[in-house]
């Protein structure tokens, strides 16, 4: 008897999900050392101040000294890495008028260290730290402003991040900076960030460190397991169209600097499990700025990492006893494994990023009046792509709560019924190493 075997078609093998942990980051966050950030922050308070107005001659005293040590610590961390490091002062002239706290013409120098992506040169992700220092009255330079927590804690969390992350390469250039004028008005960001625009830089994100070292908050807490993260919601340049298609589709808390700040939340809830990211649904604290704003003013992502709980009088003011209470920003009140954990919540964000493929764009959804909802957006080129990862969440919810995983020739998807009313969707793209872009939330429609 004759048997005929019909060939029966076998379906595709499901795409393999990459790694949900990157082993080396867990590798990160050990190699951060509270001691050597320790020693950095005695080393900027030990100028005195750090004034924008200062003294730029003195070797021991005063902004000049503190920048050519940054500078000289960033070119010790390069040779330690075979030169892997652009180093270099990033200067601005202010004159007087341009800001009301420069009554003379002053040098605005950051100092920079580039960490060159091997893929992505132009590509960029940047931590950020502020070199500059005040007391009470802001226009006078020759006082004592130590300046330990605000801000030598997190220009020392910034050159530590710097020391952890050269021993890597990475795709992505990573950017390491101490901004100056900071307390004269965002002044060095404001610089850098024109300069970004003005040369193309393709900025996935900033990251400002701005007092990440005090755990005694002016309310009596005491806390070294959360820290805050500010962000603004959409974009300062988007249009009155951007406005509108809000209105009608979503996106209010989903521009990229609030995507930016749930990835420090996932990465932090990945890899240190003792540390809470607390999201701060506003642009910086009430009133207040810090220099993540003049990124975010010319349309660039970028967010504010600091302590939960802040102690007004350590914060601009001249050193005093007063009424029994020391005043001054003083070394003695960091909390230096504080600014370890933060710093290390840092190195785990700039690392994801810049191992990651590039994020997806043109992110375009479709669902009105159906059962299920469709996500489509181009492909990504990129030889360690791994796939794509779906997200969405209850409209109300903070940080994404469900994702579902596609393969990297997929670049149309449909959620089976997924209601699109009732959920708010995006697309990060995913490495074979398990590191994930930002999430896109969509800017168009499917027709």
């Amino acid at each position: 008897m004759l048997l005929v075997c019909a060939a029966v078609a076998q379906p595709s093998a499901p795409p393999s999900a990459p790694p949900a942990v990157d082993l080396r980051m867990y590798d990160l966050v050990e190699a951060v050392s509270a001691a050597r950030i320790e020693a950095d922050i005695r080393t900027l308070a030990g100028f005195g101040t750090r004034h924008t107005l200062s003294d730029t001659v003195s070797e021991t005293r005063g902004i000049g000294a503190a920048r050519r040590w940054i500078k000289a610590e960033f070119d010790r961390i390069s040779a330690g890495c075979g030169g892997c490091l652009e180093v270099f002062y990033q200067r601005d002239r202010v004159e007087p008028g341009e800001s009301r706290r420069i009554p003379d013409g002053v040098d605005v120098v950051n100092v920079v260290a580039i960490q060159r992506g091997s893929r992505y040169p132009n590509r960029y992700v940047i931590m950020s730290g502020d070199i500059d220092s005040r007391a009470s009255d802001v226009l006078d330079g020759t006082i004592d402003a130590p300046g330990a927590n605000d801000n030598a804690s997190g220009m020392a969390g910034t050159l530590e991040a710097a020391r952890v992350l050269t021993s890597y390469t990475f795709p992505t250039s990573i950017v390491y900076v101490g901004l100056s004028g900071e307390e004269q008005g965002l002044l060095g960001g404001r610089h850098m960030a024109e300069v970004a625009r003005e040369e193309g830089w393709d900025i996935v994100g900033v990251l400002n460190n701005d007092m990440i070292g005090n755990i005694r908050g002016i309310d009596g807490v005491v806390d070294n397991t959360t820290f805050r993260v500010f962000s603004e919601p959409t974009p300062a340049t988007d249009s009155l169209r951007d406005h509108r298609m809000r209105r009608f589709y979503g996106g209010e808390v989903d521009g990229p600097s609030r995507q930016l700040a749930r990835y420090v939340d996932r990465m932090v809830d990945l890899y240190m499990p003792h540390l809470d990211a607390v999201m701060i649904y506003r642009l910086d604290r009430f009133g207040r700025g810090g220099h993540h704003r003049p990124f975010n003013d010319l349309g660039f992502p970028g967010v504010r990492i600091m302590e939960t709980h802040e102690n007004y009088t350590q914060q601009h003011q001249d050193v005093r006893v007063e009424d029994g209470i020391q005043y001054g920003d003083l070394v003695r009140f960091v909390d230096f494994d504080y600014a370890a954990k933060l710093t290390a919540a840092n190195v785990l964000t700039l690392a994801g990023l810049a191992w990651a493929p590039p994020a997806p764009e043109n992110v375009r959804i479709g669902g009105a009046v159906q059962p299920s909802t469709t996500l489509a957006w181009d492909p990504v080129d990129d030889p360690d792509l791994a796939g794509y990862r779906l997200y969405w969440r209850d409209t109300t919810a903070p940080q994404w709560q469900y994702s579902r995983f596609v393969g990297p020739d997929v670049t149309r998807f449909t959620l089976e019924n997924i209601v699109i009313d009732n959920y708010l969707f995006g697309v990060a793209a995913v490495g074979r190493d398990g590191n994930e872009s930002v999430v896109v939330f969509p800017s168009g429609l499917l027709r």
